[in-house]
């Protein structure tokens, strides 16, 4: 069984998802909370598996939330879930050790499938112009006078791990990558785990951010190709 906390300070909103989440077979959730500081109070009282948060909330907001239960060595996947997906509080949770983030209008059967991704171990990320997210991480590190960095390159990615990497960035899953690019999925998985050690990211989220940091993203659009 799936154990999830919700945090929103929507009600109708965490109720509504609470029923889709509780009718699926090996999902349950643990509780609700309505902002940042009642999901930490709830979060240790009982660790949730996965934990989906809303990150601007009025009071303790969720980012302050990620934080500190990251800082308490919580072992809950965090899921960030958002309006919209330039929010650069976003970029930060991510940062910080969240799991991904999703929209708040990600399609239940989508959500669903999230849940049960990272609780395997793995990371999400709603599919959307990485072009915008791009824009707001250098406007969020412009702001806070952080350098932006290039991360150390130990190898070469090669011209095809370029495309996996952009795909990647722009949400898409391993299925969806094998059909982009006219590739069987061993070898998608292969090419992630050659991008995951070259560019020293932990998961298919850091992956992302490095995208984000070299602006491979945003720089061209990979085809289909003759299979490899």
């Amino acid at each position: 069984m799936i154990t999830i906390g919700l945090v929103d300070d929507d009600p109708l909103f965490t109720a509504g998802l609470a029923m889709i989440l509780d009718a699926q077979e090996g999902l349950h959730v643990l509780w609700q909370a309505s902002d940042g500081a009642d999901a930490i109070r709830q979060h240790r009282r009982a660790e949730p598996d996965v934990l989906l948060l809303d990150i601007q909330m009025p009071g303790t907001d969720g980012l302050t939330a990620v934080r500190q239960l990251i800082s308490e060595g919580t072992q809950a996947r965090i899921v960030i879930l958002t309006t919209f997906e330039t929010d650069e509080y976003v970029i930060t949770a991510v940062e910080a050790g969240a799991a991904g983030f999703l929209l708040k209008n990600t399609p239940p059967d989508k959500l669903i499938d999230a849940v049960r991704t990272v609780y395997r171990g793995d990371s999400v990320i709603s599919p959307g112009p990485t072009r915008r997210l791009f824009s707001t991480f250098r406007s969020h590190t412009a702001a806070h006078n952080a350098p932006i960095t290039e991360p150390q390159r130990p190898a070469h990615l090669t011209a095809r791990e370029g495309e996996v990497l952009i795909l990647i960035a722009r949400g898409l899953s391993n299925q969806e990558i094998c059909d982009q690019l006219w590739l069987s999925m061993p070898t998608v998985k292969t090419h992630i785990s050659n991008l995951l050690a070259k560019t020293q990211s932990r998961d298919r989220v850091q992956l992302v951010l490095y995208a984000l940091r070299n602006d491979i993203a945003s720089t061209h659009s990979p085809g289909r190709s003759a299979r490899a």
